[in-house]
């Protein structure tokens, strides 16, 4: 179908661009239960092991990074659709945009892991100790020192906020003025994205790099990879694609832009889901290649590990249901071209994201193993609720915008995307 026999896109007050009732009752009990289990897994966490209050730092830790990832992953999906002019993307860019303002309440709720800093020596992050850890494991001075001018309480806070002031700016742009071209149907506004579309990404990239390195690779201090922070953002990016069909999917069920969204997008979204699955892969075996060919001992670290105990299975997991079953099972155009199917792969690989970031942080934790079975239980406790409430305060955004951007020049060409 061109774009020129395309059915001409609904009225903007049309009920398919708003958010359906049955989703939007689910507002308050998502923000209220969600809440109460982020915190009560917190708190069961807290109380685990010899190194209780480690542990539910860095429980509440993983379920931080893990919706801050998604959040950022939709961020970038606005960025890159801007900055090469996707007319495809259209109809579902704005569930991204809804998602990439909760980067705000993510704010706050980063608030404890910084708190963690301030509180007391150790508690999340072992550089906190300053020269103690140092002499504890027998590094130079001199090494640990120049470590320490940027593992610190101050520059570790002013660093977060920085990224936060980025991404908040960079989501507030883009959603208000997304918004707006709803209210004017100005079409300079588009102008206007795509020309700040490229220094976004870059501004992005640079803020979400280090972000890795500070908040996560920064849990085992003597350790460095510098392809780290494309290794979150793999699983990011791949996590923002899964949610992204799971919510277009949802949505259409409950009557909301049945029209506008067709076998043809979904079947895009199950490409990019296919492909950023194996971009995922290959990120982490270059990484772990070129850290087992190198074989310096402050570089194996993080990966020893992961190689033994309990971890070592949860690394097999990984390989086997993070890249082996989704690779086969998206990789067939007939499943890609079945919305209900899409949707399942991509509620499957939000499970397995998070646990690549349960993998990323949970075994530098010292003292601890996976936290037997209530440190799962009180982990996915935590992540359940995050998630929750972050679905509720997006829900209660939605209800007051349209669920598709209705006055986007590109919509008519949205809605008549066809796969060839």
């Amino acid at each position: 179908m061109s774009e020129h026999n395309a059915p001409a896109p609904k009225s903007a007050d049309d009920p398919a661009f708003v958010l359906p009732a049955s989703l939007a009752a689910l507002r308050l009990p998502l923000c209220v239960v969600g809440f109460i289990l982020m915190l009560a897994g917190w708190l069961v966490a807290s109380k685990i092991g010899e190194f209780g209050d480690n542990f539910g730092m860095a429980v509440y830790l993983t379920a931080a990074v893990y919706c801050i990832t998604i959040v950022l992953g939709c961020l970038f999906f606005v960025l890159i659709q801007h900055l090469v002019r996707a007319g495809w993307s259209i109809v579902v860019r704005r569930i991204a945009e809804l998602v990439m303002v909760m980067i705000i309440p993510m704010a706050i709720l980063f608030v404890p892991v910084i708190a963690s800093l301030w509180s007391g020596e150790g508690t999340l992050y072992r550089w906190d100790r300053g020269l103690e850890y140092g002499v504890e494991h027998g590094l130079p001075k001199e090494v640990w020192s120049e470590k320490l001018r940027w593992l610190n309480q101050e520059w570790f806070t002013v660093r977060t906020v920085g990224y936060f002031a980025v991404w908040i700016g960079l989501a507030l742009f883009f959603f208000k003025n997304s918004v707006l071209q709803d209210k004017t149907g100005d079409k300079a506004i588009t102008d206007k994205m795509q020309y700040w579309s490229g220094p976004a990404v870059m501004l992005f990239s640079l803020t979400t790099t280090f972000a890795a390195f500070d908040w996560v690779m920064s849990l085992a201090p003597m350790w460095f990879s510098t392809m780290f922070g494309v290794y979150l953002f793999a699983g990011s990016i791949l996590g923002a694609h899964c949610l992204l069909a799971v919510s277009s999917y949802v949505l259409q069920k409950k009557g909301a832009m049945r029209d506008e969204v067709t076998v043809e997008h979904y079947h895009d979204l199950g490409k990019l889901i296919f492909g950023f699955v194996f971009f995922w892969t290959y990120i982490s075996f270059s990484q772990y290649l070129l850290i087992w060919y190198g074989n310096i001992p402050e570089e194996t670290e993080w990966f020893y590990v992961r190689q033994i105990g309990s971890w070592g299975t949860v690394a097999l997991v990984l390989i086997f249901f993070h890249w082996m079953l989704p690779f086969a099972g998206t990789m067939s155009r007939h499943v890609r071209r079945k919305p209900g199917l899409v949707c399942a792969w991509g509620a499957y690989l939000l499970v397995m994201h998070y646990v690549d970031v349960y993998f990323m942080i949970m075994p530098s934790v010292e003292g601890e193993s996976p936290g037997g079975v209530m440190g799962v239980v009180a982990s996915i406790m935590c992540v359940v609720g995050m998630a929750a409430l972050l679905s509720g305060l997006c829900l209660i955004l939605a209800q007051q915008n349209k669920v598709v951007a209705v006055h986007d020049p590109r919509l008519r060409e949205s809605i008549a995307f066809e796969n060839f």
